[in-house]
């Protein structure tokens, strides 16, 4: 089912849209081979994997049923990526120190965005914020959780993987705590 934002219409990452997800992310795989893997994985298994490992291990995810995030589209071309599912979902970030849970409550996490070169700087973050929040609603989501850095200069995409402080409060997400360069922040629905 997609969900229509701000003239994007996000589907569900499946098998059905796998192309399109590689198409967006680009021989090198995002962020330096990464392929939305960095919080799924051990250190030692991401580092392993990097590049073409990382690709198969998404892929293989994808094609058992698994959704591990949206992908927004323009017409047909695909533009931006957001990974969102149960934090249980993301193990790597079950094992984060500095980003441990704040409570026992089940929440859905944002964990990576990638919007396309042509993309950037046009308010595509906060669209995908809403469409993700509206897909983990419809999933049976009480909360939406993310860990974004709070980014007043100039920077480089690889500072936003995680998302802008400014991006989730302007979607209506509320700030609980620092936790280093991330800052904790959730949507209640």
């Amino acid at each position: 089912m997609a969900i229509s934002i701000d003239n994007l219409s996000f589907y569900p990452l499946t098998p059905q849209h796998w192309d399109d997800f590689v198409t967006l992310f680009g021989p090198n795989g995002a962020y330096g081979g990464c392929w939305c893997m960095f919080w799924r994985e051990t250190r030692q298994e991401f580092s392993q994997k990097c590049g073409a490992g990382n690709k198969e291990a998404m892929h293989e995810l994808v094609k058992s049923g698994v959704i591990p995030g949206i992908i927004g589209y323009q017409d047909d071309t695909p533009l931006v990526w957001c990974a969102v599912t149960p934090r249980e979902d993301f193990s790597s970030l079950e094992r984060s120190r500095n980003l441990k849970r704040l409570d026992d409550q089940p929440v859905w996490s944002i964990v990576c965005f990638y919007i396309a070169k042509s993309a950037r700087n046009a308010g595509l973050m906060t669209t995908a914020i809403r469409a993700a929040v509206a897909y983990a609603r419809e999933n049976g989501a009480k909360i939406v959780e993310a860990y974004p850095n709070d980014i007043h200069s100039h920077h480089s995409p690889d500072d936003l993987y995680m998302g802008n402080l400014s991006a989730f409060l302007k979607a209506g997400f509320v700030e609980l705590e620092a936790r280093g360069a991330h800052k904790m922040v959730r949507f209640v629905i």
